[in-house]
């Protein structure tokens, strides 16, 4: 039906035609809509929880599916987010858990170092821990070698110098103690040595309320020939020290040793153990002979892993005979393939005694000799 208006006939709108109309720009619409979804894909969203985001992954935009099911994924902190104008951030950024506003700026995540450590410098190996093991004595017995001898070992680690923890610096603590040990695993066993720990009579106890596991080494050797090797040592320090024979009598002609001068005491070996014996067993203290230790000393380093629980592994290969020194070197050392003899210090020429002398210290060791090999359960032969 038509319409006439001032004359003129106005033909009628088909509705037809303005729906497609309609239905058209909708579809456009829809279809900006979801395009602008697509391209907001990269945009991240926040999550529900703390250090979480929320991301729409594309998978297949040409296929029926366009958007993946939403997950929650975390971003390196310090990362920028995806979206517009921004570079997409690295497929490999490991989760922090800790959440925090984006970077205005994009920045390159920094490569994480092995073992999880994000600063600093790898840790050490190893933990700082208090000996299991002491060499307490004694004094010009040898215990310099015996240490040099198992640090060879790979399952013992040990102080190089002495700490005199136990006599000297007591009250400086244990914290202070455990700080001059070296690192080690937990398989390997730390040891340092004193000698003078076995005639300080405080230092059984203390070593007892640090540990009543600990382990003691003693090397004793002849007490004559210890004695006269201690008053070489200290002559070469002090050139104007009396002589031997003044040192050793308080009266010569009788006999009498003076037994306050330290050379003298220490060689009462008996005496100094019984202190020892009341805090430890016997079974906790190792007797090294310092006269096998020289003849064989693959021998007595045997015995001596044997005491600590550790494998045989120092032999006859790692020792040779030094005929100018007297007593045997190392092949290869913890830290070199060369050969390694001990210092300057050991091995020097003892002075010349008078052997009407030695006969009568050798006459006033001798009950103490003998306790000693009874307490002990071993014969060394001194007499």
């Amino acid at each position: 039906m038509a319409y006439r208006v001032l004359g003129w006939t106005v033909p009628p709108h088909p509705r037809l035609p303005r729906r497609l109309l309609f239905i058209f720009t909708l579809s456009l619409s829809c279809t900006y809509l979801c395009y602008s979804l697509l391209f907001c894909c990269h945009r991240i969203m926040p999550g529900p929880g703390l250090g979480e985001t929320r991301c729409l992954l594309v998978r297949n935009v040409g296929g029926k599916k366009l958007l993946q099911k939403s997950h929650y994924c975390s971003l390196q902190a310090g990362e920028p987010r995806e979206g517009p104008g921004r570079p997409a951030a690295p497929a490999a950024a490991a989760p922090t858990g800790l959440g925090g506003r984006t970077p205005p700026r994009p920045r390159q995540a920094e490569p994480r170092p092995e073992g999880g450590n994000r600063t600093g410098p790898p840790p050490k190996l190893g933990t700082k821990r208090l000996p299991r093991a002491i060499i307490v004595g004694v004094k010009k017995g040898g215990t310099r070698a015996v240490l040099e001898f198992i640090r060879v070992h790979p399952d013992v680690r040990a102080v190089g110098t002495e700490p005199h923890f136990f006599d000297r610096n007591y009250d400086r603590g244990l914290d202070w103690y455990r700080s001059l040990m070296p690192r080690t695993l937990e398989s390997q066993i730390t040891m340092e040595k004193t000698p003078s720990y076995f005639v300080t009579k405080e230092a059984p106890r203390r070593i007892f309320n640090m540990s009543r596991d600990t382990k003691l080494i003693v090397v004793v050797r002849n007490p004559v020939t210890r004695a006269i090797s201690d008053y070489t040592q200290t002559l070469s320090k002090k050139p104007d020290i009396p002589t031997f024979e003044g040192l050793s009598f308080r009266n010569q002609s009788l006999g009498i040793v003076d037994t306050s001068w330290n050379a003298i005491r220490i060689g009462m070996y008996v005496v100094h153990l019984e202190i020892w014996l009341q805090y430890f067993p016997l079974s906790q203290i190792h007797f090294v002979s310092g006269e096998r230790l020289i003849t064989d000393p693959a021998g007595e380093m045997g015995r001596v892993q044997d005491f600590l629980g550790i494998k045989r592994i120092i032999t006859d290969k790692h020792f040779y005979f030094n005929k100018t020194k007297g007593f045997p070197c190392l092949k290869k050392t913890e830290s070199s393939s060369l050969p390694r003899c001990l210092g300057k210090s050991k091995g020097r020429t003892h002075v010349q005694i008078d052997p009407e002398v030695i006969e009568q210290l050798r006459d006033f060791y001798r009950p103490y000799n003998i306790k000693f090999y009874e307490t002990v359960g071993q014969d060394f032969r001194w007499e």
